[in-house]
This record gives C-alpha cells, structure tokens and sequence, in this order.
C-alpha cells in the first residue's frame, strides 16, 4: 500500500534541506521511520513543484537560464556542431544526461597524451580563503589547459558550447584528470558554498558554478564509476561518453551530490569542464 505525502512531510522535508541535510540523509532517516522511498521521493518532487498546501515553503524555483542540452521531443541524437552526439540516458530532478559518442577515440588519445605531461597532485578549491589545496577525499591527478590553449581544446570546448547552449566564455578551463588504482573523489558538490568566508573571492571569477560536464578519456579494467548517491545513479567510465549534470543553486537540495568510485584495476583518464554564471576570467 502507498504511503500518503502529507504536508507536513513535505514541511519537514523542506526544513532539512534548507539546514544543509543531504537527500540521502534524509531517505535514510524516513526508512528507519517506516517510510517507503516512493514516499520520500514522491515528497521530494512535490517540494521542487512547491504542490501541495498554499503555505507550504517551496524550494526557490530556477530564476534565469541554465546550461543544457535541447531534449525537446526526447531526441536520441544532438547535433554538436562538428559531431553528432547520443543521448543515452536523462535523469529529470537532478537534471542529468549521459552523452554517447562526445569524443572520438583519437581525440581521447590526443587529450591524455598532452595532459601526461604536465600532471600533478589534484587540488580542490579551499573555500576558506578562496585558493586551493590538496584534498584526503580526492586521490586523482590532475592538470589544467588554458582556455582555447590549443587547437584540440579549442575544439572540444566549442563542441560542449554548442550541445551545452552556454557561452563559451563561460567556462572555466578543461581539467584533465588521472586516477591510478585505489584512486577516486568521495561524494562531493560542485557549486561553492556560499557560507564559507573563500566563496566571495572565488566568485569574482565568474559567479557560482552551474553545471558540470565529465568525459571519460580511458577506461579502467573495473571500478571507476561517477556516482550520485542521492539517486542511486552510477556511471561507467566508457571512453568517448561524458555525463553532465546542473544545479541552479548552492544547495543540497538539487540533489547533485557525486563523486568517481575507486578504480580497483587499469587507469582512468577524464577531462571535466566546470561552467559558471557569466564569463569566468
């Protein structure tokens, strides 16, 4: 039998996202209650259409454009401008798509053969002073071209400016990234939490991040998935694919939190392109 969504569900729901708690927690915290996951997932739905009671608080509804492919009339190809793209799988809350065929075997090859030279230990972001530093959760390594740095980028980016819809200005530089056996990047948010004292700095750039493009470059023997806990997602690392995913606001309740399981066998290479606001410089 289906649990009824009442509205003070929906209130309680709501509550806890705006205090930080992941949706994750939150199913958690349902099912030792009795709670069924349609249930939860139903009330999370609700919320982000703010259905239900005239009083109930809503999450902030999206304000201004977003990154994104065109899927009207559910498409299963996308013209890139220079390729033709598959449409693998979508996702609707949190808008996710995986894209087949984004990268060309030689083009994968020529990215990881120009970033081997240059790699160094990952950093992620310090949010306390707006630089960066090394990270326990992130094992990869990992390098940055400059925007438009050669004519193999410049490419790339162009074609993820099209599919995307988003200026390529808007993009902060390609990040290629090598993970070794045993590496990975535990579950982790894109967007810059605006509670920490760094977030201004690093804003100046650009404005938040607004979406998220991963492309796989090698595939490992086993392990090496991305992973969206909150929604039981996991994606295979295989070459030539990339998943994108956005997030309107810096919040946990667009349930995009992710992270790339470990590698258990061979290397995985993938090249991320992070897109902001407005021109990121």
């Amino acid at each position: 039998m289906t649990q009824p969504v009442t509205p003070e569900l929906r209130s309680w729901l709501v509550s806890q996202l705006a205090a930080g708690h992941s949706v994750a927690a939150l199913r958690q915290s349902m099912r030792a209650a009795g709670w069924q996951d349609a249930a939860s997932d139903a009330a999370l739905a609700d919320i982000e259409r703010g259905v239900g009671s005239p009083t109930l608080p809503a999450l902030p509804k999206q304000a201004r454009p977003m990154p994104g492919p065109d899927l009207d009339g559910a498409p299963l190809y996308l013209d890139a401008g220079d390729r033709r793209v598959h449409v693998l799988h979508t996702v609707t809350h949190p808008r996710v798509v995986v894209f087949g065929d984004l990268l060309a075997d030689d083009e994968c090859e020529a990215l990881v053969a120009a970033a081997a030279k240059r790699l160094a230990r990952s950093l992620t972001v310090e949010t306390q002073t707006g630089g960066e530093t090394l990270n326990v959760d992130r094992t990869s390594d990992g390098m940055f071209f400059e925007r438009g740095e050669n004519e193999l980028v410049a490419r790339i980016e162009q074609r993820i400016a099209h599919l995307l819809r988003w200026p390529l200005t808007f993009g902060e530089g390609l990040q290629v990234l090598r993970y070794a056996p045993g590496a990975q990047y535990r579950p982790h948010y894109d967007y810059f939490d605006p509670a920490e004292p760094g977030t201004p700095t690093i804003l100046r750039r650009g404005g938040q991040r607004v979406g998220t493009l991963v492309m796989y470059l090698q595939e490992p023997e086993r392990g090496g998935a991305t992973v969206f806990p909150d929604i039981g997602l996991e994606v295979a690392p295989k070459r030539g694919t990339a998943v994108f995913f956005s997030y309107e606001r810096p919040d946990p309740g667009t349930r995009t939190l992710h992270g790339g399981a470990p590698v258990l066998a061979g290397e995985k290479w993938v090249a991320t392109k992070w897109l902001r606001e407005r021109e990121f410089t």
